[in-house]
């Protein structure tokens, strides 16, 4: 995935807020419902190994409990296929947590260490298939050494086991951060959007964050073929991707036009063809066809791009059957004029 995608996601999940309604809203457990999120602290998420290595995780939160500090471990997972050793990852970043607060001397009287929930948010394509407990990727072994395994479960969060229908009775900003991310259609990532501006009124920033992850997130479902200007807030968020739905279904409905004036073109040369043959004149069939399809080429270049330069002319004229059929192939998805007599 983009790096800017990834940071989109990284800094969404840095808004107390959010971590709030992930907690609220996904995780089913009286007593993390019950604990004080005013008190919501994030900590630095990367961390150096003894031997020095780098490492880093997504997003380390606290929260205080009973008077004490409770973590609260976040590995927000972006990738489209599960990954099997997700287990292995999370047992390595814990010890990676555990490590640096006792480093920093964050632990509990009697050299003891805060309890971590560690949870992977996963918004790939498919249901996650891979194993939430270390313990399931290590064989059963007999005896003494059964003892001595490892053992540590994560908290799964699936997107894809909501429905749409369930996120949307529920005011959450990570409900709506999924429906965000697969939107029944154009209109209904329009409404969101407003629905967002609402529920952030007087969190200009806030507003100003998800406006960022949105576009990140269209960005990166084209593949970065839309052109998206960057954006300072929902509603101008809003606007710029009301403009851009009106744009597409302009181009979509020229685009189906175009398309409709090739079958033509297909029917008559075929018909022609027909024709020709039935009067035995090989040489008149293909001369009236090549006249034909450079015609048709002008037509649908002055169509799409306005008036031609005699230059222009006068090279679709002296164009052979070939050249025709590769410029006429070109005209749909063409930028500019030039780009229709470019060469391969």
């Amino acid at each position: 995935m983009p790096h800017d995608t990834d940071a989109s996601y990284k800094l969404l999940f840095s808004a107390p807020e959010v971590v709030h309604d992930l907690v609220l809203g996904f995780i089913p457990d009286d007593w993390l419902h019950s604990l004080d999120y005013t008190t919501l602290e994030k900590i630095p998420g990367s961390y150096v190994t003894d031997d020095l290595r780098d490492r880093a995780d997504d997003v380390v939160w606290r929260v205080k409990a009973d008077g004490e500090w409770v973590y609260l471990y976040l590995l927000i997972e972006f990738q489209s296929t599960a990954d099997p050793w997700m287990a292995v990852r999370m047992m390595t970043y814990l010890g990676l947590l555990y490590q640096d607060l006792i480093r920093r001397g964050d632990v509990l009287p009697g050299r003891r260490l805060p309890p971590v929930l560690p949870i992977v948010l996963y918004n790939g394509q498919g249901n996650w298939r891979a194993a939430t407990d270390i313990a399931d990727l290590i064989p059963k072994a007999p005896g003494l050494v059964a003892k001595h395994l490892p053992k540590l479960e994560y908290l799964l969060i699936d997107e894809n086991r909501y429905t749409d229908a369930d996120l949307a009775e529920l005011k959450n900003l990570v409900a709506a951060i999924i429906r965000v991310e697969h939107p029944e259609n154009e209109q209904a990532l329009l409404q969101l959007i407003d629905l967002l501006n609402e529920w952030l009124e007087g969190k200009p920033e806030l507003k100003r964050t998800f406006a960022i992850w949105i576009r990140a997130v269209l960005l990166r479902q084209s593949k970065h073929t839309l052109a998206l200007p960057k954006v300072r807030d929902l509603k101008e968020l809003k606007m710029t991707l009301a403009e851009r739905f009106d744009q597409w279904a302009q181009q979509y409905e020229q685009r189906g036009k175009l398309v409709g004036w090739q079958e033509g073109l297909q029917k008559g040369q075929q018909q022609g063809r027909q024709e020709g043959r039935q009067e035995g004149r090989q040489e008149g069939r293909q001369e009236g066809r090549q006249e034909g399809e450079a015609l048709l080429l002008q037509r649908l270049l002055t169509r799409r791009f306005g008036a031609l330069p005699a230059d222009c002319v006068t090279r679709i004229r002296a164009a052979s059957s070939g050249q025709l059929e590769q410029w006429s192939d070109r005209v749909l998805d063409a930028r500019t004029l030039a780009e229709v007599f470019e060469q391969a």
